[in-house]
């Protein structure tokens, strides 16, 4: 069977509720069903930060990952049984550098960030995932983390970083999904809209110093990293990428990207 080229892409994961925002999830399964059916789906998260390198569980009888708090009660039922990726495990461990450590965590399979939009996109959960940790949030070093992994891509490899372009969450005063986005949240989103369709790959490592908006976009950066794993995995960084999906949610930029 013939095996398509896949893209790398970053994406905008949201909480547990993104399942019931009628327009995101819409949005996230007609860009998957744009997609070639990739052979297996290897998955960062923000939501997983563990150095050196971790390879979560290829067990798929392992339980989810439920790494939030104060949600209803049928959020923490959700399953997501796809097949473990064995093959994928092994093939990314050798593609780190010679000498460098790489950790297996059997106990620990998909957190929110990795099944809750993958629910969405491959709801039958027959495609192989694999989810592997933040071992940094430097990123340069995650761009080469991608630049490493970017060969799984020839195999039909979904290359995917999970985050969200502005994750403000200390700074929201509205919890409804159809808030306004704050003035922070919509600079930030603006920038970085500019910033991908420009191929402006130093400036968007230079977000901290360089992005409207800031501290507030992101008072931590993990939600931002998983970018850079995907930058790397494309063929050219500094191409312009497609924005796929834009627009806020609870005022957070749900801007997400595919790149060649």
């Amino acid at each position: 069977m013939s095996v398509s080229r896949m893209p790398a892409l970053f994406l905008s994961h949201g909480a547990p509720p993104l399942v019931d925002d009628t327009r995101w999830v819409s949005e996230l399964r007609a860009w998957s069903g744009d997609l070639p059916r990739p052979s297996a789906i290897l998955i960062v998260s923000a939501h997983w930060e563990s150095a050196p390198l971790t390879i979560g569980s290829t067990d798929p009888t392992v339980p989810l990952t439920y790494d939030f708090g104060g949600f209803p009660e049928r959020y923490y039922r959700a399953r997501y049984d796809a097949p473990g990726a064995v093959d994928l495990a092994a093939q990314v461990a050798a593609l780190m550098p010679d000498g460098q450590a790489v950790h297996h965590d059997t106990d620990r399979r998909l957190d929110h960030g990795a099944y809750v939009p993958l629910t969405v996109m491959y709801p039958e959960a027959q495609i192989p995932v694999l989810q592997v940790s933040l071992p940094t949030l430097d990123p340069e070093k995650l761009l080469d983390l991608g630049r490493r992994l970017r060969p799984l891509r020839d195999q039909g490899v979904l290359i995917i970083g999970s985050g969200f372009t502005t994750h403000g969450l200390p700074f929201l005063r509205d919890p409804r999904p159809d808030a306004p986005a704050p003035t922070w949240s919509k600079e930030y989103d603006s920038w970085a809209a500019e910033r991908f369709a420009a191929g402006d790959v130093e400036s968007l490592v230079r977000f901290r110093t360089e992005a409207p908006g800031m501290p507030y976009a992101h008072p931590t950066v993990e939600h931002w990293s998983p970018l850079f794993v995907a930058l790397g995995a494309s063929d050219d960084p500094e191409q312009q990428g497609q924005q796929i999906i834009d627009g806020f949610w609870m005022g957070l930029s749900k801007r997400s990207l595919q790149l060649s």
